[in-house]
């Protein structure tokens, strides 16, 4: 009894493992599957970045709430595009200039910084001062990488 509840608890943990590396190891069937996947994370970073925008320029009254959530959401979202980075999809409608595969540890370094700023956007969500000071940084990450990698 004790050998099967081993076997399974092992078949379990490795199921689970495997279960973990799975958006590691994600593939996209063509080219352009990246290309989809990777745009639609950027772009609903982008509506909620134009959102808490509209509230730091005082276009929209600021609602704390609605920040913090928008700023949630902005930093998960910004952990789900690198994966779609894959080689060959630098193509057709990509809007990919340079070639972030060769210079792997230069976007991985904007990758980190983006994920890093945008990580402190909910906390800063708490007052319309801290907000406008962290989209700023924030901002500024969007922008390193889209001056080097982002074809306009």
């Amino acid at each position: 009894m004790h050998r099967k509840l081993a076997a399974f608890a092992t078949a379990a943990a490795l199921a689970g493992g495997a279960l973990v590396a799975t958006p590691a190891l994600a593939q996209f069937a063509k080219a352009e599957d990246a290309i989809d996947y990777r745009q639609s994370a950027f772009t609903v970073m982008a509506n909620h970045m134009g959102r808490l925008s509209a509230m730091a320029k005082g276009e929209k009254p600021f609602d704390a709430a609605a920040a913090q959530a928008s700023a949630q959401l902005i930093a998960t979202m910004s952990k789900l595009p690198w994966e779609a980075f894959t080689p060959g999809s630098d193509g057709g409608f990509a809007n990919v200039k340079g070639d972030p595969w060769k210079n792997a540890a230069d976007f991985k370094s904007l990758q980190d910084r983006l994920m890093g700023e945008t990580a402190k956007l909910p906390e800063s969500a708490g007052s319309l001062e801290t907000l406008r000071k962290q989209l700023g940084a924030t901002g500024a990450s969007c922008k390193a990488c889209h001056d080097k990698y982002r074809a306009q």
